[in-house]
């Protein structure tokens, strides 16, 4: 299944915004404050739901994290004060079949959501890379998500539960198989995952803590990983935040090849960036 069209009405930075997908790679340009994150962190909410055992509305509050859970906060108010409210309206295709999903959040704090059962039955395996690096913080984290009530969204959370799933045992394709290969060319090695602590396996020192490597290697292994233990398939898709953050240019183009790879073999790609090039 793969997002066809977003539609927000007085939503966090949107006003009014109807916006249609590729299927391919989709690239967000625009200076801060305009939404751009916030479009995709809706989007990854409504795929990410079905597959984290959590609602529609306690999904959108977990990944936007408003103060006191109040969705509330997330309504873009009108000029006069006057009552309102906000909604999310998702489609998407399955094999040509249209499905849609909406949400609906009012300033009297009610919500409502439109089409759960149906657009839950079709699940979408998603993934939603942060601009901030969880791999190097990893040990740790995930039981202190679990029981404590610390101020983190949830992206970080869900991402690392994906960076420590097992590999696959085979590779779908060639072409992943020649992705990984290239990715570890360049970074120098193997990501492999010691007691909740990611290492790069280097042929020339051994075993490398990820805090001890550069940011930008450190997300060509989180790549390699996803890759590697079959969340970035067909059918899949990949939310990026910032893939240029921390990256040296010098690593763009294998980053792209990757990207343009991935999406041949039926990944839906969304980034959002501030570098035009």
């Amino acid at each position: 299944m793969v997002l066809t069209r977003a539609k927000f009405e007085r939503f966090t930075a949107f006003e009014n915004l109807d916006i249609s997908f590729s299927p391919g790679i989709n690239v967000f340009v625009g200076e801060n404050g305009t939404g751009k994150t916030h479009l995709m962190k809706a989007c990854y909410a409504a795929c990410a739901f079905p597959n984290t055992g959590r609602g529609p509305i306690e999904k959108l509050r977990s990944v936007f994290l408003p103060a006191s859970g109040d969705l509330r906060r997330i309504i873009r108010k009108s000029s006069d004060e006057s009552s309102e409210e906000g909604s999310i309206e998702l489609s998407a295709s399955l094999d040509g079949i249209p499905v849609t999903f909406d949400m609906l959040v009012d300033d009297e704090g009610g919500d409502g959501i439109g089409n759960e059962h149906g657009w839950s039955s079709h699940p979408i395996k998603s993934a939603y890379i942060p601009v901030k690096d969880m791999l190097a913080n990893a040990p740790g984290f995930r039981s202190l998500y679990s029981l404590r009530d610390i101020h983190f969204e949830e992206i970080y959370f869900d991402i690392l539960n994906l960076a420590y799933l097992p590999p696959l045992r085979k590779q779908a394709n060639v072409a992943s198989e020649n992705l990984l290969s290239g990715l570890a060319e360049i970074m120098g090695g193997n990501v492999v995952v010691k007691d909740e602590e990611f290492y790069l396996d280097s042929k020339s020192a051994g075993l490398l803590e990820f805090p001890l490597l550069a940011e930008g290697i450190r997300k060509l292994g989180l790549l390699w990983l996803l890759i590697k233990n079959g969340t970035l398939q067909d059918g899949s898709v990949l939310f990026w935040d910032e893939p240029e953050t921390n990256l040296n240019p010098k690593l763009y183009g294998m980053v792209i090849k990757t990207l343009l790879t991935l999406q041949r073999n039926g990944v839906q790609i969304f980034l959002a960036t501030h570098d035009y090039v």
